[in-house]
């Protein structure tokens, strides 16, 4: 890992720049894909998907043959741990409901707010060199509780044409309605434009590579919304001499091994702490099986040390990482003055791996800076926020004059219109 030591503020921004291509670097590829795929609906993703994929489907939705073939091949401990971490995610999430919202402005105007489901929501699931069933608790599961009427699922299959038994399993056990053999690009336009097998949605949701979240990026030109920019993975520890370097260095290596694209950090202000956590680094690296993966992403990845808790602070709400592991003496600092980061994880002891399983939270999070103005997956990002308003007789007298100045002074005659006519007919009355 490179190590850098008290960076000026003025290259904060080159040294803190993500190791990923640019929208405009693929979006001709995407814009490709996309438009091939609205013209030709099955069959050109069918010819994407054996280009990409490397096979030949005769069909792209997932039978109930299959489904119950996969719940056979799951062995019982895993079954038994999805549903532990499927019972914790819920729990998380159905304490995100909110009741309505009520209030009478004035005498007579009675406001308030309701939430609704998205009908139709699309979830991506990346497939890749490992099967990530636990994104689907973290997108079916608040999908689920929300109400969603459809919960389409599109991920790639193996060479073989078949799905990882553990996400058909999954999708299963939370709720999704229909599944697809699609991966990549051509998963994101079959969801946006829908096919004779596809069906369109209003809003999707997943993380994927830099394709994946560009097609999701372009996806919003064509009326479909999007829970957020979620790219290649990243995680940022901030660590002082309490912190444990063995611990440190694996959960760096556990977002390192996500894929060659992922980055990792440490900022600390000891700096005993980056040589302890580069051998540590060196030593785990060199035992595990996605070791080769790994190495890659530890190239992009940075040890930074700063002198003051201060300016610690300062770079990494610059940074605004999308996961951010905390372990320092003086915790509540940090936390109070954090302003950017998807999910944060407080102590030695809360491996990022607890987000990304089973403590409860959301591991669906914005990356690449998007944390600074982006929220994680959340019950919220299912639903809708609907207003509605009743005003009586009483209330149009109270408010109506308001109203007619203000359309008057806008020059909106129509409007003052719609108020001076009621008013009329209540003074007739």
């Amino acid at each position: 890992m490179k190590k850098i030591f008290n960076p000026k503020r003025e290259d904060w921004e080159s040294l803190l720049k993500r190791p990923t291509q640019t929208v405009s670097d693929i979006e001709d590829i995407v814009n490709e894909i996309f438009k091939e795929i609205r013209k030709s609906g099955d069959r050109a993703i069918k010819e994407y998907t054996k280009k990409f994929d490397l096979v030949t489907l005769d069909t792209l939705k997932v039978d109930q043959n299959e489904i119950d073939e996969a719940i056979t091949l799951v062995n019982t401990d895993l079954k038994r741990a999805i549903s532990k971490a499927k019972s914790n995610i819920e729990l998380f999430h159905k304490a995100q409901k909110t009741s309505k919202v009520e209030v009478e402005t004035v005498k007579g105007v009675k406001c308030w707010q309701e939430k609704r489901p998205i009908q139709k929501v699309g979830l991506y699931i990346p497939g890749g060199t490992a099967p990530l069933f636990s994104t689907i608790l973290m997108l079916a599961i608040p999908a689920t509780i929300a109400g969603c009427k459809e919960i389409i699922l599109c991920t790639p299959p193996n060479v073989e044409g078949k799905i990882h038994p553990a996400v058909l399993y999954t999708a299963h056990l939370c709720g999704v309605t229909q599944i697809f053999k699609v991966g990549g690009i051509q998963a994101i336009a079959g969801m946006t434009f829908g096919s004779n097998t596809i069906p369109k949605v209003y809003k999707i949701f997943g993380p994927g590579n830099q394709y994946v979240t560009v097609a999701k990026q372009i996806a919003t030109k064509y009326g479909v919304a999007i829970d957020m920019p979620a790219g290649p993975s990243e995680l940022l520890v901030m660590a002082d001499k309490s912190a444990d370097a063995s611990f440190v260095a694996s959960d760096l290596l556990s977002q390192a091994e996500h894929g060659t694209d992922s980055q990792v950090i440490m900022v600390t202000t000891t700096k005993a702490m980056m040589q302890a956590v580069e051998e540590e680094v060196e030593k785990q690296l060199s035992v595990l099986p996605r070791k080769a993966i790994a190495e890659k992403a530890i190239a992009n990845s940075k040890l930074i040390y700063v002198q003051d808790d201060k300016t610690a602070i300062d770079l990494i709400n610059q940074y605004g990482p999308e996961h951010y592991i905390l372990c320092v003496e003086n915790e509540d600092k940090y936390l109070d003055q954090i302003m950017n980061a998807g999910s944060v994880f407080i102590g030695n002891y809360t491996p990022e791996s607890a987000g990304d399983y089973a403590s409860g939270t959301n591991h669906t999070l914005p990356t690449n800076g998007y944390a600074k103005q982006y929220s994680g997956v959340n019950l919220d990002s299912f639903m809708k926020s609907m207003t509605f308003q009743r005003v009586s007789a009483e209330g149009i007298i109270e408010i109506g004059n308001t109203i007619e100045i203000m359309a008057e002074a806008e020059g909106l005659h129509a409007h003052k219109n719609a108020v001076t006519l009621r008013l009329e007919s209540l003074k007739k009355n």
